[in-house]
């Protein structure tokens, strides 16, 4: 899929300065200018400036808990609430920043029938699944808190997932009257964990966050909260919490007492808000 999105692609090292196109050789991606980048076997291209620090990323070990949780459709409802929502934005080019393993990106192309999307993320292991997760669906390393690596206005829906966000780079990657689309955790959110496995709960001003980042750069269009719950397993709910940024601050032995104490199956709150912003 690189093929079908190469022309959204910028040079991340001398794109800052003017608008300039790459082209996809024999296992590399090279700008004008001759600056070069390595696509792996997998078919995700790395755009990482060199210097990168990568160790904010999924591990492997992160990505295979993902890849058993998703897979198990816990979260399907809110990939179809993605879905619904850029089908009434009627979007061809579709962007998730912070992509992860391309489940939430290939939910939506397959609602959205001609879409080509791209998938975004700092974790190499996450786009190894991403590159493969969909036939229209290409995959490109990248740090969402610098430049990305996209021409300005190529997009037209950007997703966030649980995942960082600059808004002026948001911004600027929308075409005019695009749409970005956030999915953020509620206070309830897998409540019946957090207290009982010592989980990291939900910030009470993330509200206020998530405005003060965004609004500077793109308004508000409205926002619509999925509540719903799940039967998990205590092997499900170990992997939950080894998706999440949980899994870098718990003691392994010490949860899974913790987790053998909860029933099983135990019945948990799914609790999510899905914002909408326009350029």
């Amino acid at each position: 899929m690189l093929h079908d999105v190469i022309t959204w692609l910028r040079c991340p090292i001398c794109g800052a300065a003017a608008e300039r196109g790459l082209t996809l050789g024999q296992g590399v991606l090279r700008c004008p200018v001759g600056h070069s980048f390595d696509v792996a076997k997998q078919g995700y291209a790395s755009l990482l400036p060199g210097g990168a620090h990568t160790g904010t990323g999924d591990t492997a070990a992160m990505v295979a808990a993902r890849v058993d949780f998703l897979g198990a459709g816990h979260y399907r409802p809110i990939a179809d609430a993605l879905a619904d929502a850029v089908r009434a934005a009627e979007a061809g080019r579709i962007v998730d920043l912070g992509a992860g393993t391309g489940f939430y990106l290939a939910r939506v192309l397959d609602a959205v029938p001609g879409a080509a999307g791209l998938a975004l993320d700092i974790s190499k292991f996450a786009l190894r699944r991403a590159a493969k997760a969909h036939p229209r669906a290409g995959a490109v390393v990248c740090d969402a808190w610098q430049p990305l690596p996209l021409r300005d206005g190529v997009a037209d829906v950007v997703l966030n997932v649980f995942a960082p966000r600059r808004g002026e780079e948001i911004r600027r990657v929308l075409r005019p009257g695009g749409e970005l689309l956030v999915v953020s955790p509620n206070r309830g959110h897998l409540g019946e964990l957090v207290g009982e496995l010592g989980l990291l709960g939900v910030d009470e001003r993330k509200d206020e966050r998530l405005a003060k980042a965004l609004t500077p750069h793109l308004a508000p269009a409205g926002a619509s909260e999925h509540t719903f719950t799940v039967k998990l397993t205590h092997a499900e709910v170990a992997t939950v919490v080894g998706m999440g940024p949980s899994a870098w601050h718990t003691d392994a032995d010490a949860l899974a007492a913790r987790i053998a104490a909860l029933p099983d199956p135990v019945e948990v709150t799914v609790s999510v808000t899905v914002s909408r912003f326009t350029r």
